[in-house]
């Protein structure tokens, strides 16, 4: 097992041309898999196309274990969250961790602490393919025999069925699953915990738990017994008796006036003992007994054992580390690191999102910062420093956002506004005469008609708006405000198209807010039923002179909602624009809905000039920052969205594809009053919008086509 190894990020996966030397490599490890019982057919379906992984090989001689501060390792580790999250394991997990304590002997909160550190409770797996990994370090670097044991370890796991997935992910070292086994350790001391007939630390949690303890058991695992606690050192003390080798009688260190850390008296005995001093004389002490061992066997690192009993300590309700480390600029917690890189991104350093996990393009922020303000050294690391100078230094400016294209008013839009759609229900008969599709009205619209055993829909023809959706045997899951104005004033609801700009960005105020197509007459260009009664529907606006872009929509109307907007371009100059599909979701109230998705993003704030804030936690309309109201563009998220509303005990997932913004919106009580087409009905909608914003521009070349796709699925709570 190597602790950890599991944050590690993935390694980029570019074309490679085939390596000759890793190839004689592969095939001299053939009769060495056939002597461990892997057979020709397995060993080359496994290691066809394999190509070696070059970034694993740094990461050697990097593990974090041995080139962090044990504080800032600790720190990371062993936080209030992690605390938090493993006391609700315990919770949900009590009936099945008393069993394995009855039969390996180990405590629940030392297993759980495992559990904790090496994948987060099961959230942090590492996502390194294992065969591409490992069949490298097999064939390259200083510890190949150790590395091509666990690569044939893989491949006999992969053959006996214990594991399924040749695409199994890990750690950069090979330790994968919920407590990050390594192969060999896999083979030897996996056990099946759920008796299902299998040993499956990946998808079992029961299995992987009783594989836990059934480790720290045959270390020697001594039940009942601590693994040590920390202590207090006379004056004067010789550390050079300290280390975890450097065993003694716990009396021979009680007569040298060792205490524990808040000054009580040890009782003396023979228990062999030794004396962990891990960041020197000035630093925490411990005294440590066999149990310790027993975990550090897990992952030969003093820092990764302490983190370990620290959290265990933590689960049972003590306090951790009492005495002070040796720094006067401490590590930061997750919380902290997150804070921390949302300040960087408040500055325009383009480090990714605020996640907690401080990589390379962190560091490297961290160091320009820590240039700009003076301090020394601008090593890049995270620390309280760095992070209490940035929250007191004056807020970066709102970086001005890239804009689109200028797109001036295309000829004829005025006479535009008032055509009427060229599809008619007499056309849509003659030519796409479809069971379950009509033309009719919907709230006065007029609108394509959609009613099927999958559910009904609504895309009203003016604007190519989806104003309607639902379900079978659920509620609509759009809002349209009863409240709108007569066409063709834009319609408040449903989805309308804002293309190819949305809000005003880059354009001026001669053109009109959110593009041009959510005011023109579409018309239906295409129409079938595919087989399990899912309607397609395809619509475009009309040509717009002097607009070198084309855009047309599709619709797939049946258990879930799929919607693309594709948009090419014709003309012979690269274009830039923007674009969003403006969703209203309808909700019981507001005021009770959450979205996940969004924890740990930086947002733009309209509300607040565009300036940029970290969103802490799932978005709710009560955050402490600006309650009551939102206008947030989150730029590079992630493009998965669960928005859970208790009122209409419902969730709606939205999966966004080559969107990179969502866009979260609702004007508030306040706001609403002055809009004429909202007023009171503020409370039963939000806006989880899936486009391309802000930063986040679609820079098209001549000739090229852009395709932004959500999925909306709707599942009752």
């Amino acid at each position: 097992m190597i602790a950890n190894a599991a944050t590690a990020t993935a390694a980029p996966s570019p074309a490679q041309a085939p390596n000759p030397a890793f190839q004689r490599c592969l095939a001299a490890m053939q009769p060495l898999a056939a002597a461990r019982g892997i057979d020709a057919a397995t060993f080359a379906r496994y290691t066809a196309g394999l190509q070696p992984d070059p970034t694993v090989l740094p990461l050697l001689d990097a593990q974090p274990e041995f080139t962090t501060p044990i504080w800032d390792y600790l720190a990371g580790l062993v936080d209030d969250q992690r605390v938090a999250d493993g006391r609700a394991m315990l919770a949900t997990h009590r009936a099945l961790l008393a069993r394995l304590q009855g039969e390996y002997g180990v405590d629940p909160e030392t297993v759980v602490a495992v559990w904790g550190v090496e994948s987060d409770y099961g959230r942090i797996t590492g996502k390194r393919p294992l065969r591409v990994s490992l069949a490298t370090l097999a064939c390259e670097g200083r510890r190949r025999e150790f590395f091509r044991g666990e690569f044939l370890a893989l491949l006999s796991l992969l053959q006996s069925g214990d594991l399924t997935d040749p695409d199994l992910t890990g750690s950069w070292a090979g330790a994968f699953g919920q407590t990050q086994f390594i192969p060999t350790t896999y083979a030897r001391i996996a056990v099946d915990g759920d008796g299902d007939g299998r040993r499956d630390l990946v998808g079992s949690i029961p299995d992987a738990l009783a594989s836990t303890a059934n480790y720290l058991q045959r270390a020697g695992w001594r039940s009942g017994e601590p693994w040590g606690y920390e202590v207090k050192l006379p004056a004067g003390f010789d550390a050079a008796l300290a280390g975890r080798t450097a065993r003694r009688p716990l009396s021979d260190w009680v007569a040298r006036g060792i205490v524990r850390v808040d000054g009580s008296a040890i009782a003396p005995s023979d228990a062999r003992s030794a004396l962990l001093l891990p960041a020197g004389r000035e630093g925490p002490a411990f005294l440590v007994f066999r149990n310790y061992d027993a975990i550090h066997s897990y992952n030969a690192a003093e820092s990764y054992a302490l983190a370990i009993t620290t959290l265990a300590d933590r689960l049972r309700g003590g306090e951790g580390v009492v005495a002070r480390w040796p720094t006067d600029d401490p590590g930061l917690s997750r919380a902290q690191r997150k804070e921390l890189q949302a300040l960087l991104l408040a500055r325009g350093h383009d480090i990714g999102a605020a996640d907690g996990m401080v990589g390379n393009a962190t560091r490297r922020a961290i160091a320009i910062e820590q240039q700009r303000l003076g301090q020394q050294p601008a090593d890049g690391r995270a620390g309280h420093r760095i992070l209490d100078a940035l929250r007191t230094a004056a807020p970066a400016p709102a970086a001005p956002l890239p804009a689109s294209t200028a797109f001036a008013l295309p000829a004829g839009y005025p006479a535009l506004l008032q055509s009427p759609s060229p599809t008619t229900a007499r056309t849509v008969k003659n030519m796409h005469d479809i069971p379950g599709l009509t033309v009719g009205t919907f709230q006065g619209l007029d609108a394509l008609l959609v009613d099927t055993p999958l559910g009904k829909a609504a895309v009203s023809l003016f604007g190519g708006q989806l104003v309607s959706w639902t379900p079978a045997g659920q509620e609509d899951v759009f809002w349209l405000s009863p409240l709108r104005a007569d066409l063709p004033t834009p319609i408040r609801g449903g989805t309308p198209v804002c293309w190819p700009y949305f809000s005003r960005q880059g354009q001026s105020d001669a053109v009109p807010a959110h593009g041009f197509v959510r005011t023109l007459p579409w018309q239906l260009a295409a129409a079938r039923r595919e087989a399990d009664g899912t309607m397609v529907l395809e619509l475009e606006p009309p040509p717009l002179q002097e607009l070198a872009l084309n855009l047309r929509m599709q619709l797939h109307i049946g258990r879930s909602l799929e919607q693309r907007l594709v948009t090419t371009n014709t003309g012979n100059q690269p274009l830039r624009f923007t674009e969003a599909l403006h969703n209203y979701f309808r909700v019981g109230d507001v005021e009770g809905v959450r979205i996940e998705g969004l924890d740990g993003l930086v947002f733009l704030d309209k509300n607040d000039g565009g300036s940029r804030h970290l969103q802490q936690g799932d978005w709710t309309l009560h955050d402490p920052r600006d309650p009551g109201r939102a206008d947030r563009l989150f730029p590079g998220a992630g493009g998965r969205y669960r928005l859970v509303d208790p009122g209409l005990a419902r969730s709606i997932a939205l999966e966004v594809e080559d969107g990179r913004t969502a866009i979260v919106w609702n004007p508030g009580e306040a706001a609403a009053a002055r809009m004429a087409d909202v007023g009171a009905h503020w409370r039963h909608f939000v806006c989880l919008e899936a486009g391309n914003a802000g930063p986040d521009v679609v820079d098209l070349p001549p000739g090229a086509t852009h395709t932004l796709t959500q999925k909306i699925t709707v599942t009752p709570l």
